[in-house]
């Protein structure tokens, strides 16, 4: 029996923000844009969401179902197989290629602007940590989960879920010493450009965790 994230025809406030993320894929930029959870902090209705972070719940609806396109297919209508080549080319490749690039940017800007009010002192060797981990987390996901999706062990689902958790933490780490991914005015052009490209690994990751925790594996856990 497989199983597939539903929603309400019409997504109120009230429908969970995992399962506005299945159903309407340009949900994902709407939630990153206004710092919703919709990975690891998901199962929860839009309006508590909205109202943490003191934000109109009806005003972001109305924005996400604008944004949705009616040629949109949900990954929940495909296969698990599907979902997981798709997660490798669209997810796993780039990252392989961003982190290591992201790394010496940030090692650079400290090296070069060290002594400069906001620079980001010890990003460089978080993102190193934190990219050897994620490197790891991939390969038990290539290795041993995605060529057993029909019958998966259930604790190698629930171990990678539990790392998707500290991979949610280490991004607020890298905001923490990014003040936010704001470059302050002095800053170069390689220290913009590193934040933008971890603006972007940020959204990226969150966009592939959520089809991990959310449409994957809770298909894979019930074959």
């Amino acid at each position: 029996m497989q199983t597939t994230p539903t929603t309400p025809a019409t997504p109120t406030t009230q429908t969970h923000l995992s399962d506005l993320a299945s159903t309407i894929p340009a949900a994902t930029r709407v939630f990153h844009n206004h710092r919703l959870d919709y990975c690891c902090g998901g199962k929860r209705p839009l309006a508590e969401a909205c109202a943490e972070k003191g934000l109109d719940a009806d005003a972001i609806l109305a924005e996400i179902v604008a944004a949705a396109s009616p040629t949109d297919v949900p990954l929940g209508e495909r296969t698990p197989a599907e979902i997981a080549a798709y997660i490798v080319e669209r997810y796993h490749e780039p990252l392989r290629e961003d982190l290591p690039r992201l790394v010496a940017m940030a090692r650079k800007v400290e090296r070069v602007h060290g002594d400069k009010p906001g620079c980001p002192l010890g990003l460089g060797e978080h993102l190193e940590t934190w990219g050897a981990a994620v490197m790891e987390h991939l390969d038990k996901e290539e290795q041993t989960l995605f060529p057993s999706l029909d019958m998966p062990e259930l604790g190698i689902v629930a171990a990678l879920t539990r790392e998707h958790d500290d991979h949610a933490a280490a991004l607020s780490r890298t905001r923490e010493l990014t003040g936010d991914m704001i470059p302050p005015p002095h800053a170069c052009t390689t220290w913009r450009a590193l934040y933008m490209g971890l603006d972007t690994l940020e959204r990226e990751l969150m966009e592939h965790v959520h089809i991990e925790n959310h449409v994957l594996f809770p298909r894979a856990a019930v074959r």
